[in-house]
C-alpha cells in the first residue's frame, strides 16, 4: 500500500467524525495558548485553579441549605483569610530562615569537612583522600551555585514585586466573580462549542469528578504533609522548621521521587545539627514513618478513586509537563495524563464504518 493510502486510512480510522475534529482543534488551541501566552494569563489560570478548587467547598454549602451567595461569600472570606495568614506569617518565616541557611552554609560546610576527614580517618581503607577531595570539591561547588542561586532569586523577587502585588489584587478578585457567575461563565463557553458534543460530553464526565477528587486532594494532602513534617521538626528543635516542612509538604507533588529528593535536606540539617547521634536517627526515624503514614493511609483515603495510571506513565507526565508550564505542570501532570488516556480510550475510531463498507462489498 502507498503512502498516500495509508495516510487515507489513517485519517479515515481516526479523523472521520466531525466532532473529534472539532474537539482536536480545541486540544490544540487551548495548549498552544497556555504555551506561548502562559506567562500573560497566569493570574487568570491560577484564579481559575484556585475557584476549581472551592467549587467543592461552595457546593458543599449549597447541599447544606445556605443560599449560593452566602456560601460563595463565606468561602471568600476564608480563601483571602488563608492567602493574608499566608503571605504575613508563612512565606516571611520560611523566607527568613532560607536567609539563615544560606548564612550559615560555610559553617556547616566546614562541618562536613571535618565530618569527611574523620571518616577517612576511621575507614581508610573504604574512604580515600582522593574520594574526600572530590567530594568537597562537589560540595562546594554546589555549595556556591546555591549561593548564587539563592542571591539570584532574592534580587528577582524584589524585581517582581509588583507581580505579586498583581497577584495578591487580581486573583482574589477574580476567583471571587468566577464562584459568584459560575453558571453564567459555563453557560457562555457552552454556547461557543457546537451543538453536537457527545464525545465532549462524555470525556468530561469522566475527567470531571477524577481531576477535581484529584486537585483537591494533592492540596489537602501537600497541607497536611507540611504541616505536620513542620510540627514534627518543631519539637525535636530542628532548625529551619518551616523551610523543612515547606520542602516536604511540595515533595509530595512529584510521585515516587520527591519523598526521596526531600530526604536530602533533612538528613543534611539534622545531621549537622545533631551530629551522627541518637538525635538524628529519631528524627530520620519520625521522617519515616511521616512518609509511610502519606503513602499507606493518608494517599488512599484522599485518593479512594484514584487514576489508574502506570508509575512510568505518571513519572513520564511529570517530566514532560513539569518542563513545560513548570510548578503546575507538576501539579496537573497526573491529571493531564489521564485526560490523554480518556482521549485514546474514547477517540472514534471508525470501525463500524469500516465493517458497514466490507458488509456492502
Amino acid at each position: 500500500m502507498s503512502l498516500k493510502g495509508v495516510l487515507r486510512n489513517w485519517f479515515e480510522r481516526y479523523l472521520s467524525d466531525e466532532e473529534a475534529i472539532t474537539l482536536l482543534m480545541l486540544l490544540v488551541g487551548g495548549f498552544a495558548l497556555v504555551i506561548w501566552l502562559g506567562k500573560a494569563l497566569a493570574p487568570f489560570l491560577t484564579a481559575l485553579v484556585v475557584a476549581f478548587l472551592l467549587q467543592g467547598v461552595v457546593a458543599w454549602l449549597e447541599r447544606r441549605g445556605l443560599p449560593r451567595l452566602l456560601a460563595v461569600g463565606l468561602v471568600f472570606l476564608l480563601f483571602v483569610g488563608a492567602l493574608l495568614a499566608l503571605a504575613l506569617v508563612v512565606l516571611p518565616l520560611v523566607w527568613n530562615q532560607m536567609v539563615e541557611l544560606v548564612q550559615e552554609a560555610p559553617s556547616m560546610f566546614a562541618s562536613g569537612q571535618q565530618w569527611l576527614g574523620d571518616l577517612q580517618a576511621q575507614y581508610p581503607t573504604i574512604v580515600t583522600p582522593d574520594q574526600v577531595q572530590d567530594w568537597t570539591a562537589t560540595a562546594g561547588r554546589q555549595a556556591s551555585q546555591f549561593g548564587q542561586r539563592a542571591l539570584t532569586f532574592s534580587l528577582a523577587s524584589l524585581g517582581n514585586l509588583m507581580a505579586v502585588i498583581i497577584y495578591l489584587v487580581l486573583v482574589p478578585i477574580l476567583v471571587f466573580f468566577m464562584l459568584k457567575d459560575r453558571e453564567r461563565l459555563v453557560e457562555f463557553l457552552l454556547s461557543l462549542l457546537p451543538r453536537k458534543r457527545t464525545l465532549m460530553t462524555r470525556i468530561w464526565q469522566e475527567m470531571d469528578d477524577q481531576i477535581a477528587n484529584y486537585v483537591r486532594g494533592k492540596t489537602i494532602e501537600i497541607i497536611i504533609v507540611g504541616g505536620v513534617a513542620f510540627i514534627t521538626f518543631w519539637a525535636f528543635g530542628l532548625p529551619y522548621a518551616a523551610l523543612l516542612g515547606l520542602v516536604v509538604g511540595l515533595s509530595v507533588l512529584v510521585p515516587y521521587i520527591g519523598a526521596a529528593v526531600a530526604t536530602l535536606p533533612v538528613a543534611a540539617v539534622a545531621g549537622f545539627h545533631f551530629g551522627m547521634g541518637e538525635q538524628f536517627l529519631y528524627v530520620l526515624v519520625a521522617y519515616a514513618i511521616l512518609q509511610a503514614l502519606d503513602g499507606n493511609v493518608l494517599v488512599p483515603v484522599l485518593f479512594s478513586e484514584a487514576v489508574n495510571l502506570h508509575p512510568v506513565s505518571i513519572i513520564l507526565a511529570v517530566l514532560f509537563f513539569g518542563g513545560l508550564w513548570g510548578f503546575w505542570g507538576v501539579f496537573f501532570a497526573i491529571p493531564l495524563a489521564t485526560l490523554i488516556k480518556a482521549l485514546v480510550q474514547a477517540w472514534p475510531r471508525g470501525e463500524s464504518r469500516q465493517a458497514e463498507i466490507v458488509e456492502d462489498t
